[in-house]
């Protein structure tokens, strides 16, 4: 299975960035591609990619109750997106890291889907910042 990681740092606490990466709601204004979220059942939610309002991907979003981890996983195409946070600075700063795994039948979507997490990342980065 093609996968690859990413991190960056972000110059806020590791809460602040934590309120906008367990919520889908929130990931329009991060997650590069994301143009609308429906909420669905606890955990459950359907992401609306840019450009095609029409092509509902339902999600599925595992917090693990840590306050430090989050996965989501497409139920359409697979792909897994594992989200985690370290503490830096004594709890000042945020290393983020993510993993993503991408199906074979996917694999042709690896290099399209670096660049997205890669701006993702300095989205998220940038946003947390503000807070």
């Amino acid at each position: 299975m093609p996968s690859f990681h990413d991190s960056a740092e972000a110059e806020a606490p590791p809460e602040e960035v934590w309120k906008l990466l367990y919520d889908p709601a929130r990931f329009p204004d991060w997650w590069a591609g994301i143009a609308t979220v429906e909420l669905g059942e606890e955990g459950s939610y359907t992401m609306y990619p840019e450009g095609y309002p029409d092509f509902p991907m339902a999600q599925v979003l595992d917090t693990g109750g840590d306050g430090q981890t989050v996965t989501v996983s497409c139920l359409v195409n697979d792909l897994r997106f594992e989200w985690r946070l370290e503490a830096l600075a004594g709890g000042v700063s945020t290393r983020i890291l993510v993993e993503v795994e991408i199906p074979e039948s996917e694999a042709a979507r690896l290099a399209s889907q670096r660049e997205t997490i890669r701006a993702s990342l300095s989205s998220l980065v940038a946003l947390a910042g503000e807070a």
